[in-house]
Order: C-alpha cells, then sequence, then structure tokens
C-alpha cells in the first residue's frame, strides 16, 4: 500500500448553485480562491470546472479555464486538473471544444470515457471521443484522469491502454453514487477496484452522503480520494459544509489517523508520472 494518499478537491462542478451552499464558487476568482484554501489543508490536486460568473451556470469558455489556471499557478504548485466533459455543451465542433483545456498544458485533465444516461440527460462520450481525447492529452504531455462510473467505462479504458494511447501508469477516478451509474456500495467500490488494470493507480469519489463511506474506504485499500462541492455539499446530515478546504481538512485528518501520509503537490506528480509545470 502506497503511505502516501493524493487527496483531490473537486471545488465546483456544474450543477451545485449558491442557493442550495453560499459558499459553491462561481467566478474564476472564487474557484482559485477555492483551490488555494484547500491546497492550504492538504488538497495536492484541484479538479476544475468553470461557471459563468454572474449566473453561475455551466460555463466552457477557454478564457476562465485561463484564469482560473493563471491564478492557480500564481499562488502555489497545486495540480490542476481540467475538465474535458463538455456536459452541457450543444451545436457544432463539441468534441474540439472539450479539447480546448487539453491546450493550456494543465497537469491533467479528465477524460470520460462511455456514454450514460447521467442524471436527467444522456452523457454522450461516443467511442471517436475516447481515442481523439486519449490522443490528444498524450501528445500535449497531459495526464488523463480516467473517470469511471461502470464496470464497461473500464474495460474501455484498458482497450485504449493496449493500444498505447494512455501512457503508463493510467490514473482512474472511480465515481460512484452519480445517478445512473454504479451505485455506491462496499461491494460496488470492490468489484470496479477489482476490475482495473495491475498497473493502475486509483482515486475514489461518492457522491452526497455516500462521499464519506467511498473515501473512507480509498484510505483503507491503499488509493487516493476525492471531494469537494462537486460531489457534495454536506460535512453530515443537515449540515452544510463552509468551505471545500473544510471537507479536504475532514479526510486529511481521518488519513493520518488510519496510518496514511497526505501528498504534497509535488509527491503527486511523481506519483502519477506527470510532468512539473511550465
Amino acid at each position: 500500500m502506497n503511505k502516501k494518499i493524493i487527496i483531490t478537491v473537486a471545488v465546483t462542478g456544474s450543477f451545485p448553485t449558491k442557493e442550495m451552499n453560499p459558499a459553491v464558487p462561481y467566478s474564476p476568482k472564487e474557484i482559485a480562491e477555492a483551490a488555494v484554501e484547500s491546497y492550504k489543508a492538504g488538497a495536492a490536486i484541484v479538479h476544475v470546472h468553470v461557471r459563468d460568473p454572474k449566473t453561475g451556470k455551466p460555463d466552457f469558455r477557454i478564457e476562465l479555464f485561463q484564469e482560473v489556471l493563471n491564478r492557480i499557478r500564481d499562488a502555489c504548485d497545486m495540480v490542476i486538473n481540467l475538465t474535458t466533459s463538455g456536459f452541457w455543451l450543444t451545436g457544432p465542433d463539441i468534441m474540439q471544444k472539450r479539447l480546448g483545456p487539453v491546450y493550456l498544458k494543465p497537469d491533467i485533465c479528465s477524460l470520460d470515457l462511455g456514454s450514460m444516461n447521467f442524471k436527467d440527460r444522456v452523457f454522450n462520450n461516443p467511442p471517436q471521443w475516447s481515442e481523439t481525447a486519449a490522443k490528444c492529452m498524450q501528445e500535449n504531455s497531459v495526464k488523463p484522469e480516467i473517470e469511471v462510473f461502470e464496470p464497461g467505462h473500464i474495460r474501455q479504458a484498458v482497450n485504449l491502454i493496449n493500444k498505447g494511447l494512455i501512457d503508463a501508469p493510467p490514473y482512474f477516478q472511480l465515481c460512484m453514487g452519480v445517478q445512473w451509474g454504479i451505485e455506491a456500495t462496499a461491494e460496488n467500490f470492490l468489484f470496479m477496484k477489482s476490475q482495473l488494470p495491475d498497473e493502475a493507480l486509483w482515486s475514489v469519489l461518492g457522491i452526497g452522503k455516500d462521499q464519506l463511506t467511498m473515501v473512507t474506504l480509498g484510505i483503507l485499500l491503499g488509493g487516493h480520494v476525492r471531494v469537494g462541492f462537486e460531489d457534495n455539499l454536506y460535512l453530515s446530515k443537515g449540515v452544510l459544509a463552509k468551505s471545500n478546504a473544510q471537507m479536504v481538512e475532514r479526510v486529511a485528518d481521518l488519513a493520518e489517523r488510519l496510518g496514511r501520509n497526505i501528498a504534497t503537490a509535488n509527491e503527486a506528480r511523481r506519483i502519477l508520472g506527470i510532468r512539473n509545470p511550465e
């Protein structure tokens, strides 16, 4: 078991609003500040979505990603993971729009494999997207974080690995409890973990009330973990979290109590085999 544990914080996502929790960040400044505060609390990686600064609606303007990236890099050496999900994008050339964040040269970009019903709409990830995105990330020296919501997604990732489109070591995010992906149970978590390639590195997240259970299992079984407002807005039943950093502090304390040391940003880069920022 790797004694060092990487904590990822997903500070805003696409769905949470300030009406749900006033601490949800919208603007690039708010998102970057939430990331840096979480970094100080123990998070090595920040997973970044962007929002319209005024309305909070999901956005994908490349200048917003660039501002968040610049603000974080000006403040600290945190590992930056930009989303390529493009879940809300419409119109022509969606694939190229989704690849926009890769060309900003973050440390990591998320790579979603396989289409699925996702809450109230279809999360469309056709086969040509998976191969094109993997090639683009490889060519730009950006580490893919392979987000998997069901076992078939792992099988598709293994196919890309076997084709040489994902460099070693592959890094998976086990996404547990997303409607309508695999449910967040201990049995399902162990099954998903069992399907990963032997050389794979992995992290786990749980949605809503399942966040603490899933990250505890991740800690105990030697993996890495993700918390943050994208996945959960509550610290406990009926108690809203005051910040993303508060969630990071809790999981960092839990990890240390269970014998895991918190990885720094540069230790996370070494573990994942990714380059230092330019």
